[in-house]
């Protein structure tokens, strides 16, 4: 694959969403680049929010996990049905009764304006690192296929990377990303298929579903270990909890589920994005098999991360799955990315500046300009932290581990006051919050180092719990 493939490649493709940018963009205000005037058809935002859902991180890591731990994923995505029900019977008719913007909005209606402003914080740190780290690994890509071969250094990849989104979310905002999203989605699902299919027959399978069937690699269940990380019910209530905390508590995700004619419509896109996202994990764990199975047979030494990049670009399945999965890579990491950079500006001029309270309509847009731009720059910030002050991998992907904590509290204080008919004391809400994580690292690290019991994912339950008795211990009477 050469530098001038890749470079055609993305100015097709960018060409395509700023075309798509410009028509959604037409006449808009703060209500479509916030709500896209209510006006989204269900069934775009569910299967758009497959690409969302499914970053560049999911891209490349769900396939090379197969290896070392089966198909044991797809209990946490079981374990997601129940966390997206969660969400469409629960969350979702609390969001439209109260006429959200900004999901936030409810702590400060519940308890009070500090417990609204850690809530919100909490999320723009979460969301910040999280999006900095996908696009920091799809920028890392970029650089190594193409860039390197220019002479171009990895910030200008960076600010090249992070300017082609603001530029086509600048003025449509979440209008705009609800139909790109679903486009990126396409984009994504057809490079897994074309992938799937090319090393079927590299293979010579005929039929994928037995051949995974009859894999070593496919044992899905584990109930032997319950100290064990894959312990089934440990992922599965992990799957369950990380979809209320990760998609029902984040504005990014909520954000274009509100963008809905009415509830109805937001609730038939959660069940139907649920069905197809389960299908989707499963395809992207029978690539992993497909992927593992050719490596050992072609003497490819790659695991983990590495093994579907490798294989993609560098092995013999030809210059269109390569060109596929580069296709594929990037339509994942900027359906995550782009929507990021809008909700974060969302939360933050509804949840910080509160500039929905200001009566000079031009002074809200001019405002809200402002703050896409400096997300913006953050975004670039951050990844250039990782890229040249941080450097080690194993470091980052710590930092983004990391970033998962800041959703227990969230988990928490909805937790709280959606089950509880109690009043807690407003201004010990930060420190609860910011105690809480601190408190499950060490729960943790003792676990394991004197019993030997990893918690895994289940850690957000953990994290939630911690919050969820701290605010009990503050309760007013």
């Amino acid at each position: 694959m050469q530098p001038i493939h890749i470079i055609l490649l993305i100015v097709a493709y960018f060409s395509v969403l700023i075309l798509i940018s410009y028509i959604t963009g037409k006449s808009a205000n703060n209500d479509t680049f916030f709500k896209a005037n209510n006006s989204s058809p269900w069934y775009l935002v569910a299967f758009g929010m497959i690409g969302a859902s499914l970053s560049g991180v999911t891209f490349i890591s769900v396939p090379g996990w197969v290896e070392d731990q089966s198909m044991g994923y797809m209990q946490m995505v079981l374990g997601y049905v129940i966390g997206y029900a969660v969400i469409g019977l629960v969350l979702l008719p609390l969001y439209y009764r109260l006429n959200l913007t900004s999901i936030y909005t409810y702590l400060e209606d519940r308890f009070g304006k500090y417990s609204y402003k850690t809530g919100a914080s909490f999320f723009l740190l979460s969301r910040t690192i999280g999006a900095a780290f996908r696009l920091f690994l799809v920028a890392n890509v970029l650089q190594l296929l193409l860039f390197d071969a220019y002479g171009i250094p990895f910030w200008i990849t960076v600010t090249i990377t992070i300017l082609l989104i603001w530029l086509y979310t600048f003025k449509g905002g979440i209008k705009t990303i609800v139909w790109t999203d679903t486009l990126q989605t396409l984009f994504m699902l057809i490079a897994v298929g074309i992938c799937i299919y090319t090393i079927s027959d590299e293979l010579q399978i005929s039929n994928i579903f037995s051949y995974v069937a009859d894999s070593e690699m496919s044992k899905t269940f584990f109930f032997e270990n319950s100290n064990a990380g894959n312990y089934f019910w440990k992922q599965f209530l992990a799957g369950a909890f990380i979809a209320i905390a990760m998609t029902g508590l984040d504005q990014d995700m909520m954000q274009k589920n509100l963008t809905c004619r009415n509830l109805k419509d937001a609730q038939k896109n959660i069940f139907w994005f649920t069905i197809v996202l389960v299908i989707v994990n499963f395809f992207f764990l029978a690539l992993g098999v497909l992927l593992t199975d050719y490596a050992q047979r072609n003497g490819i030494e790659a695991q983990k991360d590495e093994l579907f990049p490798i294989i993609a670009t560098k092995g013999t399945l030809g210059v269109a799955t390569a060109m596929f999965f580069l296709l594929g890579l990037i339509a994942a990491a900027y359906s995550s990315a782009d929507s990021a950079l809008t909700s974060l500006t969302t939360s933050f001029s509804i949840d910080i500046l509160e500039i929905d309270k200001k009566k000079d309509k031009k002074e809200q847009i001019k405002i809200r300009k402002k703050i896409h731009v400096l997300f913006s720059l953050v975004l670039i910030a951050t990844i250039l932290i990782f890229k040249y002050f941080i450097a080690d991998a194993s470091v980052i992907a710590k930092i983004f581990t990391f970033a998962n904590y800041t959703y227990g509290p969230l988990l928490g204080l909805y937790a709280f006051g959606l089950f509880t008919k109690l009043n807690v004391k407003d201004k010990a809400v930060p420190i609860i919050c910011l105690s809480s994580p601190i408190l499950t690292f060490l729960a943790s690290y003792l676990s394991i180092t004197y019993l030997s019991f990893d918690f895994g994912f289940a850690l957000l339950v953990v994290n939630g719990l911690i919050t969820f008795i701290g605010l009990w211990l503050f309760k007013r009477k």
